[in-house]
């Protein structure tokens, strides 16, 4: 397999994402991702990469790191999603390790990501790919 992961930065390879992450994300609007993310890059530090093979998004991940009193310097993954049509073929775990990898590099102390509790086989995957179940995340519609 020929594939790299790269930061998706330019506006082609950040709309080349949208129908990927669109499958984790189903209320996004093509017309304003493009500006969400790049707001999103400019005042939170997202970084959006993806896995690609033959020219295409196999995967995509956005994430950030951050501090915080209870956790120190952590890595928290917003998104992370493999292509319908690319699953079981090792991309999810191209960009776990890389993700992991960029934790390590960047000194975090923590690498954190919140999961739907309906997504039971990628609960599969993060707890296989070492992470553990550690609180509950509330939340409440403004």
């Amino acid at each position: 397999m020929g594939s790299i992961v790269k930061f998706m930065q330019t506006d082609e390879e950040i709309m080349s994402t949208f129908r990927t992450i669109k499958q984790l994300r189903p209320h996004l609007m093509e017309d304003d991702f493009l500006e969400k993310i790049k707001r999103m890059q400019a005042t939170n530090g997202y970084h959006l990469v993806a896995v690609i093979d033959d020219n295409e998004v196999k995967a995509a991940a956005g994430y950030r790191m951050t501090e915080s009193l209870a956790w120190g310097k952590y890595f928290y993954v917003d998104d992370l999603i493999t292509d319908e049509g690319s699953r079981r073929k090792g991309y999810a775990k191209i960009l776990w390790d890389w993700l992991i990898e960029q934790a390590k590099i960047n000194k975090c102390e923590q690498f954190h990501l919140d999961s739907g509790v309906h997504r039971y086989d990628a609960h599969r995957f993060y707890l296989k790919g070492g992470l553990d179940i550690t609180c509950h995340h509330f939340q409440m519609k403004i």
